[in-house]
């Protein structure tokens, strides 16, 4: 009786971890495969800024390590990373060989991790509300998540 118990056990368990493998829909905290890969995101922003602490509790809610650095002078930073004036918002990271700018979803940075465009990086320029770290309520008005190059050229990556 119990050696049947035992296996009636491990049946459901393989049937459990089969159905949670195979599944197709992933819940929001667990890191896709290409995030998996290119787990670790390093932020850099201002002491003073509280929104950039509400996007990398985001980020880390969504099954990213993040490694922050609290910097005064913020422009050499985005200069190195590639950012062009007009698309600077109050924090940058550095994920996977690319930078993010601002309040950038975790959704376009998953998309640009697996799909490996040739640009510089993702950005949300200036501080938008309704993005990730920057919630009101309810509200989610529109806006628009952009890809750039080295070179200063950017485009529409993503509209929200």
């Amino acid at each position: 009786m119990l050696r049947q118990f035992a296996v009636a056990g491990v049946a459901v368990t393989a049937i459990v971890v089969v159905v949670a493998v195979g599944s197709s829909q992933q819940p929001a905290a667990r890191p896709a495969p290409a995030a998996q890969a290119n787990s670790k995101v390093v932020v850099y922003k201002s002491p003073t800024c509280s929104c950039c602490g509400a996007w990398i509790a985001y980020m880390r809610a969504n099954g990213f390590t993040v490694e922050v650095h609290e910097q005064d002078d913020m422009t050499s930073i985005k200069r190195g990373s590639g950012v062009p004036e007009a698309l600077e918002s109050c924090h940058t990271a550095q994920v996977g060989g690319y930078a993010i700018e601002g309040h950038v979803p975790v959704g376009a940075i998953r998309r640009m991790l697996r799909e490996r465009p040739a640009i510089a990086g993702l950005a949300v320029p200036g501080m938008v509300a309704g993005t990730p770290g920057m919630e009101i309520g309810n509200q989610h008005p529109p806006y628009e998540v952009k890809s750039f190059t080295r070179d200063g050229h950017s485009a529409v990556y993503e509209r929200h």
